[in-house]
């Protein structure tokens, strides 16, 4: 009768966050599978051996077997400095971090002046630029909401001023007492900033941003 192997007789492979240790594992650490897929220093690959052999390699590099692929099979490892590598990673997802979309708000009031308003479409314009979703509101306070028409018609307005560097995801909507809608930028080979310079800054007003991952509207 053939008895399966318990999981506890295994690493657990691919949860770093239930290990010992934080990140892939290295050189010595990498026990269980008998035969690893080797990455060499330049990229390539070496071969398909055990995993002792394949840190006898990276001794003779100077350098760390690092499993960079746990769950593949064979599990896939590269001969890399482990410090450098883990640095490198850590700038990736950083840089991934920091490039996520966001969703910006500017905020109108059925009142808001001339001065006021374009200080707000220039900000507008610029949260286009950088690559962001756009959401445009117009809030509304007793008797104003006796005139939805008037926010209607300065998100329409507003909506005039950017079509050079956004698109509409819907059309205006009303909800309690606001009238909002969202923009998504056109292609960045096609923004071109119109009422400020690159190097302008996003002047203060009552704007507000938030992390963006899925239009819910």
């Amino acid at each position: 009768m053939i008895t399966k192997p318990s999981p506890s007789n295994y690493p657990n492979r691919g949860n770093y966050k239930n290990n010992r240790f934080s990140g892939p594992r290295k050189n010595e650490r990498i026990r269980g599978p008998r035969t690893v897929r080797v990455i060499g220093p330049d990229g390539k690959q070496i071969g398909i051996m055990p995993p002792m052999e394949a840190l006898q390699i990276a001794q003779r590099f100077g350098l760390d077997l690092v499993e960079i692929s746990p769950t593949a099979i064979p599990p896939v490892c590269r001969v890399v400095d482990y410090g450098k590598y883990m640095y490198e990673e850590s700038k990736k997802q950083k840089s991934n971090k920091s490039s996520a979309p966001k969703l910006k708000e500017v905020k109108f009031r059925p009142s808001t002046d001339v001065n006021d308003y374009r200080t707000k479409v220039r900000n507008a314009e610029r949260f286009l630029f950088a690559g962001n979703k756009l959401k445009m509101s117009v809030f509304m306070r007793g008797r104003e909401m006796e005139h939805k028409d008037k926010a209607f018609e300065l998100i329409k307005r507003a909506l005039e001023d950017l079509q050079h560097m956004g698109a509409r995801d819907f059309e205006p909507r009303l909800a309690g007492r606001s009238v909002s809608i969202t923009m998504s930028p056109v292609v960045q080979a096609k923004r071109k900033l119109k009422y400020s310079g690159v190097d302008d800054d996003i002047e203060e007003d009552d704007s507000d941003s938030e992390d963006y991952e899925s239009d819910s509207e």
